[in-house]
């Protein structure tokens, strides 16, 4: 269980990592679905891993990250849905 936790944990870790690179050089930006679901899949994998080590201050800040993914995502969600009205 504990290698299936560490694989979650690095998936997570490697998602924010992508997203942040490709924000960086230009490739996406920070409205994007794809950036956002990258964030998303990133603080999901961390809330997991940090759980199961018991470490909750990290479970707490990816909570708030994901939270923000979450709204952001619903936030472009309403805009493009309203633009094409």
């Amino acid at each position: 269980m504990e290698m299936i936790i560490n694989i979650v944990g690095w998936i997570g870790a490697v998602s924010l990592l992508v997203g942040y690179l490709l924000v960086s050089n230009g490739k996406l930006h920070g409205k994007s679905y794809t950036y956002q679901a990258l964030n998303m899949i990133g603080s999901g994998g961390f809330i997991i891993n940090s759980y199961y080590f018991g470490a909750m201050p990290s479970v707490g800040l990816n909570i708030i990250w994901m939270i923000i993914g979450v709204h952001t995502v619903f936030i472009l969600f309403r805009k493009n849905r309203s633009t094409k009205k």
